[in-house]
């Protein structure tokens, strides 16, 4: 600071409270950033809800360089500076900064980062102070009076509430909502020297249930090298047990002589006693103290457990079970069970048991500090374990978006998006894909999964196109399947988001500067019906466990509200006997305020809701809205009711905690294979001109594009962190390595500057970086569904000199402009970690198979563009997809299946034996008697609707051939793209007759 400033602040006289001092206090402070240079120093940045929201930062002169805000936040906004490497921060007492105010009165937060493998994975601790001065003032904080951010942390973030101080990463300040201003800062340092530093001791668990006249080993430890001899008293306190009839007292010293190692345990025994009497579970705490140590964040306890009561014998109903549990349960105990808060916000872990919670989850990217699938697996424990301490020993159901893989967890099995798996059009593919992900999601401890996604989207301007199979309601319903891989592998999955939130308008988001998420579905009730609740229905009769309504409208109404959708149709009408869980911090956008904000949510339906940081206000307000009668009791036990009926369901009572035998086959390569194989189904040829696919292995390649050596790009969003993003993100193979798997010879050149003779062919690799939810939607901060600059120009370059091939690497179809001078076009989509499916079927290891599960518009101006639209004119259709396996040998290998069905599958080989005539076919193996051919697939096809031995892949191999032709013929793309609807309905008869309509 400059001695002016300091005089000036010297002149003032400040009434300050604990948090506050003036700058004359400090002693030897460390200076973290003066903002001397002329440029933002490394790692400030500012961040907002929005674009307008993000201030403007700048380096400014006021009697020295300053750095000056200009912000006009409308949710949240601020700015961060992140450390290079970690600081230590232990040997000073506080955290102080200059700021120049405005006098406008608003408290204004900033935070410090403590901890973890960075400042995007740092425990955050925050601390206020109040503009209050039209000029420079010096805050100064104790680090002792922050306190732990309770509304948000970091995925990966450490968890134990301590500020350690030994590897700080830097800070952030947030600016007020609904304000604007301006706000200068200098000085920022940390001043004062520490007080003396206690030993913080930890125990080997926070919880140890033990069985009635069972003994528990508690485990002690130091988290420090003590300076001397350390002194720990311990003794069992006051809980709900009885000391003396249920277990005996235990008390004593354990001592850890002067540099004992960090991490060394002493233990003693608490030992308990029985009886004949059936039981709810009682705890018995344990004290520990002594001079120069601090006891755990969370006090340990022992448990005795449950035992000899009705709703714990397995061998009972559930339905008994259920009821058994429900007499027993205070409306406490119910309204938790109701609650979900989201892990990284417990202010402390024992508030599991406090607030008697009945679910957590982790966000998109909210991950353990170790990051592995043991790391996850004992996390999850350590909360199992806080609900074992409760008097009913509920337990904990933990949920995740695992939508392709589980993909929050690095070195897991990450599959193609669900517009890739729709592109296969392999029902059974699907369900192998939830089946693995079910095990890898269960050996991790967590036995629920917020997937899939059943929108039907309709727009390709909305940023989550790619959580859609399709914007066709049948193929969506088809693909329900991966339904069943989920719950017949022991997770409950989600059906969501119900329901039209991939039929929001344009333009109609009222949610920052999002353009479609989140907006309002403005189409006819029958349009809703046979679109959007199509999937969900079948969903239903599938067996559902759970069902996620829309952060989106329907008319006036926020899903979230509407009580006629969810009370009326889903569970009323459609039979819906699982439960309804919120969207994330969804009910705060129902119109009003946060009591009637609960009130409307739970009265429309609604069952658990994901808090996620407000468990504390949302216990509080429900339990008070109950008591003022305006939510009925009966509403409450309906949903209590439904959330047990599930938990018992899926065995949570007997098996709480992680099946870690799955752990070795977290992203083992026989998952891994098949994620290969939904990547190479998933690919769509769009073009291939003089038949350039595939390649032959002896091709010397050159290979160019944004994409081409990316993983986290072809992962896409919600992969490791909620946005996903670019690099060596996780373990998998880039699309550059899966070419070098195939290929003789490869030249990789990004931005297509090395030299481009003496190569054969060129791959071009675009498309799209990671986005998720409405930070994709085109028009939010200028976004749009064209290719980069660069990936343009590598594509006028390389196709320009070689006979080439682009590679489309996206969530949605994308705008490719001229594509005279491309010979093949594929639609890659996102296919996850496993790039060699990419080009298996680029290099002829399998053909190419997949269709378009969305039109491919020709302008953007066209969007949006949907099969079965009146003026339908895309540049590819719904359901187009060139194969490169011959028809005949396709069409004799399903002949062959179908001959051993039922007597209908019979007649109609015997009708294929018909087409399949030599004289009906070139010697390529394509047809040449079209009429014939035809003709005898469409009397299969009639059979086959009545077959009950038939599958769907024989059917879709029967009307393959007939789309062969019609695609070869090149007309009426409209029948093309309505026969494959038709073909996803089920009415292969119709589906075969509009192809033959589209090859006359």
């Amino acid at each position: 600071m400059t001695p002016r400033r300091i005089g000036a602040l010297s002149a003032i006289t400040l009434l300050l409270s604990a948090c506050l001092a003036t700058a004359a206090q400090a002693a030897a402070p460390l200076t973290v950033t003066d903002f001397e240079s002329d440029t933002l120093p490394p790692g400030v940045v500012a961040w907002g809800n929005d674009g307008a929201s993000t201030p403007t930062l700048s380096i400014e002169t006021d009697t020295s360089r300053v750095l000056k805000t200009v912000y006009n936040v409308s949710q949240w906004g601020g700015w961060s500076h992140d450390l290079p490497a970690g600081q230590d921060w232990t040997p000073y007492e506080g955290f102080a900064f200059s700021v120049k105010g405005t006098g406008s009165g608003q408290k204004i937060f900033f935070e410090i980062k403590d901890g973890g493998g960075g400042p995007g994975s740092s425990e955050l601790f925050e601390s206020s102070f109040t503009d209050t001065e039209a000029g420079w003032r010096r805050v100064e904080v104790k680090f002792a009076d922050f306190v732990r951010r309770g509304d948000y942390q970091p995925g990966g973030a450490p968890t134990d509430g301590q500020l350690d101080l030994e590897t700080m990463w830097g800070y952030s300040m947030r600016l007020p909502s609904a304000s604007s201003g301006t706000l200068l800062w200098d000085d920022v340092q940390v001043y004062g020297t520490a007080p003396p530093r206690p030993v913080r001791l930890t125990t080997t668990a926070p919880v140890y249930p033990v069985k009635e006249k069972g003994s528990a080993q508690v485990g002690v430890a130091v988290s420090a090298v003590p300076p001397a001899d350390l002194t720990v008293h311990y003794k069992t306190g006051s809980g709900t047990a009885t000391a003396g009839s249920d277990y005996t007292p235990a008390e004593g010293t354990l001592t850890f002589p002067a540099g004992t190692p960090a991490g060394t345990v002493k233990t003693f025994t608490v030992t308990t006693k029985g009886d004949s009497d059936a039981e709810v579970a009682e705890t018995i705490p344990i004290e520990l103290s002594g001079e120069g140590v601090a006891p755990p964040a969370d006090d340990a306890v022992v448990v005795i457990d449950a035992h000899g009561l009705p709703y714990l014998d397995a061998r009972k109903p559930v339905k008994q079970r259920v009821a058994d549990l429900m007499a027993r349960m205070t409306p406490a105990e119910k309204i938790g069970q109701m609650t979900q808060a989201e892990r990284g916000a417990l202010a402390k872990q024992d508030d599991i048991a406090t607030y008697l919670l009945g679910s957590l989850l982790s966000g998109g990217g909210s991950a353990p500090a170790a990051n592995t699938p043991k790391g996850w697996a004992d996390m999850v424990d350590g909360y199992q374990l806080r609900a074992q301490q409760t008097r009913l020993q509920i337990p904990l159901i933990y949920g995740v978006d695992a939508v392709h893989g589980h993909n929050n967890v690095i070195g897991a099995t990450i599959f193609p998006h669900n517009v890739g798996l729709g592109a296969t059009r392999d029902p059974s593919l699907v369900e192998r894909t939830g089946k693995i992900t079910a095990r890898e999601v269960k050996a991790t401890g967590i036995p629920w999964n917020f997937a899939p996604c059943l929108c039907v989207s309709r727009d390709d301007r909305w940023g989550r196109a790619y959580e859609s199979f399709s914007e066709d309601p049948a193929l969506v319903s088809r693909m329900v399947s991966i339904v069943d891989g989920l719950q017949n592998n022991g997770v409950l999955a989600t059906a969501k988001h119900y329901v039209a939130d991939g039929g929001t308008a344009f333009g109609s988001s009222t949610t920052g500067d999002y353009t479609i998420d989140q907006g309002v579905f403005t189409g006819s009730r029958a349009e809703l019906e046979a679109i959007h609740l199509a999937p969900f229905v079948e969903a239903v009769r599938r067996g559902v466990g759970t069902v996620m309504p829309s952060f989106s409208s329907v008319g006036d109404t926020k899903m979230h509200a509407h009580r006629e959708l969810i009370t009326d149709v889903l569970k009323g009408r459609l039979g819906f006997k699982g439960f309804v869980i919120s969207d994330w911090q969804a009910i705060d956008q129902i119109p009003g305020d946060y009591p009637s904000d609960v009130r409307t949510s739970i009265n429309a339906g609604l069952d658990m809701i994901m808090v996620p940081y407000a468990y504390v206000s949302f216990v509080d307000t429900l339990t008070a809205e109950v008591a003022a009668g305006r939510v009925a009791q009966s509403r409450i036990d309906d949903a209590v009711s439904r959330i047990l009926t599930q938990k018992f369901e899926l065995g949570l009572f007997e098996r709480p905690y992680a099946d870690r035998s799955g752990l070795p086959d977290v992203g083992s390569a026989e998952h891994r294979q098949v994620a290969r194989a939904a990547a190479a189904k998933s690919q769509v040829l769009l073009k291939n001109d003089g038949g350039l696919l595939p390649l032959p292995s002896s091709a010397k390649v050159y290979l160019a594009g944004s994409n081409a050596d990316d993983l986290g790009n072809q992962a896409g969003g919600w992969t490791i962190s909620w946005q996903g993003s670019s690099g060596p993100i996780t373990e998998g193979t880039t699309i550059l390595q899966g070419i070098r798997g195939r290929a003789a010879s490869v030249t990789h050149s990004a931005d297509a500057s090395a030299p481009l003779a003496g190569h054969d062919v060129g791959v071009v690799v675009v498309g799209e970086t990671p986005y998720a939810e409405g930070f994709g939607d085109i028009g939010r901060q200028g976004r749009t569904l064209d290719l980069s600059a660069a990936d343009r120009a590598a594509v006028d370059k390389v196709c320009g000199a070689l006979r080439c091939v682009v590679l489309v690497v996206s969530g949605r179809p994308l705008a490719l402009g001229d594509l005279s001078g491309v010979e093949a076009v594929v639609a890659s989509w996102l296919p996850g970690t496993e790039g060699a499916g990419v080009s298996d079927p680029l290099f002829g290891a399998v053909p190419y198979t997949g269709r378009l599960p969305f039109s491919w518009f020709r302008t953007a101006g066209q969007l949006p563009l949907n099969v079965g639209d009146a003026a339908y004119d895309p540049l590819f259709p719904y359901g187009w997809g060139l194969r490169t396996d011959p028809a005949r040998p396709r069409l004799k290998a399903v002949r062959d299946q179908l001959a051993k069905g039922d007597g209908t599958s019979r007649a109609a080989a015997a009708a294929l034996s018909v087409a399949l005539a030599s004289r009906n076919w070139t010697t390529d193996g394509s047809v040449r008697d079209t009429r014939v051919v035809l003709a005898s697939l469409g009397v299969a096809a009639a059979l086959l609707e009545r077959s009950r031995s038939d599958t769907f892949a024989q059917d879709d191999a029967v009307v393959s051939v007939a789309r062969d032709v019609a695609q070869a013929a090149g007309r009426r793309p409209d029948l093309q793209a309505a026969a494959d609807h038709e073909m996803a309905a089920g009415n292969l008869r119709k589906a075969v007759d509009l192809l033959t309509q589209s090859a006359r």
